[in-house]
């Protein structure tokens, strides 16, 4: 079970067409590159703010991977300037509280929510336009919308200049292609996190954190105490009615959500008025799902803190 906020967003950064600059982060607290970092920028630091001058101001609780972001991005904006072009600091996709209520972590929002929208799934059709059921949107970037803007030629030379990479493709080696040294996003990158990490140390600090996700896992899924509350959650459960797949502490809380969404094909989104039949029923089993699961949860996320997994969510 991982909280919405851990998961994968949508960022400005992907839509300019750029890559992930580093394979993990520039220093041992696993601080991120800039394109990892996008879609949690204001995570953890508040809503972004600029500067005068058009740069990012850093929220006074920002988190490190959140810091090092926006300075990297007015970092880029300071060396197109140099070089004559406008670049704009993009801050990332703010995360969705709202959807996070769903979750369980408090069971009294969690119930209200679920009494209204059920996991968030068929609600997400019936309330098009709902923040606590709508993804984030993909925003408009407007270095895009800049870049188009000049002739083909000023184009290329906007290309260089910033360093952008537009292939997703990893070399046979494994590693990301990085981007060209004398270009801005290179700059930028070097002068916050200072100079890329070699491979060997890169695969090495990769090993190591997916052994202490593989030890986080480990803690949670031996911890007798929610060994026990787990199998309780799993009886209850079969008692309503409801399948169970898993027992498994890091699995079970998301098991029956996911058992819902797995009822939509592929592309296959009914239309709102079949959503909205199917709605009560989501809302029924979410309930459900919330009550077995109440004890458990209660005991789950103040481990699972202690112990952040990722695990096959990541």
């Amino acid at each position: 079970m991982i909280p919405l906020r851990l998961r994968s967003t949508l960022t400005a950064l992907a839509a300019t067409g750029l890559v992930a600059l580093s394979a993990c982060g520039q220093s041992d607290s696993g601080a991120s590159s800039p394109g990892e970092t996008q879609g949690g920028a204001a995570r953890d630091g508040g809503s972004a703010s600029a500067a005068p001058g058009g740069e990012l101001t850093v929220p006074e609780d920002a988190d490190p991977d959140t810091k090092n972001y926006y300075l990297t991005e007015n970092a880029i904006a300071a060396c197109m300037k140099k070089r004559g072009f406008s670049y704009t600091p993009v801050p990332g996709v703010e995360p969705n509280e709202e959807m996070n209520a769903g979750e369980g972590r408090d069971y009294g929002l969690a119930k209200k929510y679920r009494e209204k929208y059920g996991f968030g799934t068929y609600s997400r059709i019936v309330y098009p336009n709902d923040p606590a059921v709508a993804l984030p949107e993909e925003e408009s970037n407007p270095n895009e919308s800049y870049r188009s803007s000049l002739p083909a030629a000023q184009q290329k030379k906007y290309d260089k200049a910033l360093g952008r990479l537009r292939s997703l493709t990893r070399k046979t080696d494994g590693v990301i292609p990085r981007p060209p040294k004398d270009g801005c996003l290179a700059q930028a990158e070097r002068k916050v996190y200072g100079p890329p990490k070699s491979k060997a140390q890169q695969d090495r600090e990769i090993a190591e954190q997916r052994e202490r996700d593989k030890q986080a896992g480990q803690a949670l899924n031996g911890d007798p105490q929610l060994v026990s509350l787990a199998q309780a959650y799993a009886d209850c459960l079969r008692k309503e009615g409801i399948t169970v797949t898993t027992t498994q502490p890091t699995s079970i809380a998301d098991m029956v959500k996911f058992q819902v969404a797995d009822q939509i094909p592929p592309g296959g989104w009914p239309e709102r008025d079949e959503a909205l039949a199917k709605l009560p029923g989501e809302i029924d089993v979410a309930l459900k799902d919330l009550e077995c699961g109440k004890q458990f949860r209660a005991a789950y996320w103040p481990k699972f803190d202690k112990n952040p997994y990722v695990g096959n969510n990541g």
